[in-house]
């Protein structure tokens, strides 16, 4: 009895199902179709391991079953190539990522092949590939024209040992998503996509999408719409103001002190000579701890009284500003009105530092724990003209007279943030942005993407700040498309989420030289 030998049985049918095509499609099947993939892998190892072949084996066998019903099936394959898992991979092999890159997508694609899986091979991709990222680029300038894409100076988060900042999505824990580095705040001039003006569109589809309930409910916490008013406290001798977000404007008659996160603007200018030292101190060492560390409700409250006061627009009076780092900057206003009768943090806050307790909803009747804030809804009271009004009509009628005396207004806020795409590394797409001293940032012309990669012998990140693109002069010297001046590149990269948040769209025409995609095919393939 012949024994089965892999190697010699395997290698001709592999071959043949390569020759024949077997598994290639097209726009032009009159089977219902079908479009189906995984997430394309990293290739920043040297070879796949299981979980790669777990993710494929699942949708190798949907493939599979949906062709034996008759469909015309796309299962298509890339690999998202550019950005820190393949860059970090390089430096610890101490080779360039151009060349780990290639041989690692090589052996990915040999394994494969090796196991049978059911791929369209002829639309392989690859993000590292110029004739991908000019597309990513594309994109880029597109959203840039629609002011979708733009540039800020902000504190954003860093992770020192990866030497480059990170979106919100990818600080997990107070730590990097990719080295597990503790992070830390830094102010710079950032790239960003304009996300949030799809926040509402996102909360309205969402009901629609075919998604578990647990996975929409996610959806709408990290969306994170609260409906509010932004109130406006005047600084007590000073012409500077302070803007604070709630969504209980009718409690505006209970807040007897406000709280400004450490990273405030305002912070360290409302400083006196008597509190100048201690404030200082405190916020050098607020800034240093993570998110989770300052938000935990378990620890007990800190801060340090600024020196100064703000006028409560409510009732005249004036109530003293606090620096807390239980408030972040990167949150809503960065400072709070502090209602301690009818807030957790704030009661507790106000108890710690024997601030005042102002009750303005009154508690029902069968509520006698007056030792505890009350959330919930009632008659307001101590809150002048509006007393007897129930706090859920007062709410609108306290905006209306806030709008009316100029010191607040109705607003809408969400928990996400827009995207930062910017990095400091060497391994991903260039920003295609020309920085002119007289027209400004200007985006790089069509005809003249790609904007390409530099190979460079150095590519270790520099950790100042900048990426290693800034040292090539020969490649940031450059005149600007709109007069022709000397001008420079901005030598910031993309986020590799930038390459592989679009790839579902040019596997339906991986091939388009003039179009990231055709959309007659995406329009064929999509659902």
């Amino acid at each position: 009895m012949r024994h089965y030998n892999p190697s010699e049985i395997e290698p001709k049918w592999q071959q043949i199902w390569a020759d024949d095509q077997r598994y290639h499609t097209n726009e032009s099947s009159a089977k219902p179709k079908y479009y189906v993939t995984g997430m394309f892998p990293y290739p920043s190892g040297a070879g796949m391991h299981t979980g790669h072949f777990m993710e494929h084996s699942i949708v190798d066998a949907v493939a599979r079953f949906r062709r034996a019903l008759g469909y015309n099936v796309m299962y298509p394959i890339g690999w998202d190539s550019f950005g820190l898992p393949a860059e970090n991979y390089a430096i610890k092999t101490g080779r360039k990522p151009r060349e780990t890159t290639a041989d690692n997508i090589a052996n990915f694609k040999k394994q494969l092949r090796s196991v049978g899986a059911s791929i369209d091979w002829s639309r392989e991709i690859n993000t590292s590939d110029p004739e991908y990222y000019k597309w990513t680029q594309w994109i880029f300038t597109k959203l840039f024209e629609k002011d979708l894409a733009y540039q800020k100076e902000s504190l954003q988060w860093w992770c020192p040992k990866d030497k480059t900042v990170l979106a919100n999505e990818q600080v997990i824990d107070g730590k990097c998503w990719r080295c597990d580095s503790v992070v830390v705040k830094k102010s710079m001039k950032q790239w960003f996509f304009r996300i949030t003006a799809y926040a509402e569109q996102l909360l309205a589809e969402l009901p629609e999408m075919d998604w578990p309930d647990k996975i929409k409910i996610a959806q709408t916490n990290w969306i994170g719409k609260s409906e509010g008013a932004e109130i406006t406290f005047q600084v007590d001798g000073s012409d500077d103001t302070i803007t604070v977000f709630s969504t209980r404007p009718d409690t505006i008659f209970g807040a007897t002190f406000l709280v400004l996160a450490p990273e405030h603007p305002l912070a360290r200018t409302l400083l006196t000579d008597e509190t100048h030292e201690l404030v200082e101190n405190y916020i050098n060492d607020a800034v240093k701890k993570s998110e989770i560390e300052r938000t935990n409700d378990t620890k007990e409250k800190t801060g340090v009284f600024s020196g100064s006061y703000a006028i409560n627009p409510a009732t005249g009076q004036k109530i003293p500003i606090w620096i807390a780092d239980y408030v972040l900057g990167g949150y809503g206003t960065g400072a709070v009105m502090g209602v301690p009768a009818h807030d957790d943090r704030d009661f507790a806050f106000a108890e710690k530092f024997e601030l005042p307790v102002v009750e303005v909803i009154e508690r029902p009747e069968d509520d006698i724990d007056t030792d505890a804030c009350y959330h919930g809804e009632g008659g307001l009271v101590n809150s002048g003209a509006f007393d007897g009004t129930r706090s859920e009509d007062a709410r609108e009628q306290i905006v209306a007279w806030l709008e009316q005396e100029g010191k607040g207004k109705s607003q809408i806020t969400y928990k996400m943030r827009d995207w930062l795409i910017s990095r400091q590394r060497y391994w991903g797409a260039p920003i295609p942005i020309i920085y002119c001293p007289e027209h400004g940032a200007v985006p790089v012309p069509e005809s003249d993407l790609p904007v390409l990669l530099p190979d460079v012998d150095d590519f270790q990140p520099r950790g100042d700040g900048k990426s290693v693109l800034a040292a090539q002069e020969d490649w940031v010297q450059t005149t600007c498309p709109v007069c022709g001046s000397p001008a420079r590149r901005e030598t910031d990269t993309m986020d590799g989420y930038a390459c592989s948040s679009w790839y579902l769209l040019r596997y339906t025409d991986p091939h388009n030289a003039q179009q990231a995609w055709a959309p007659d095919k995406a329009n064929y393939w999509a659902p």
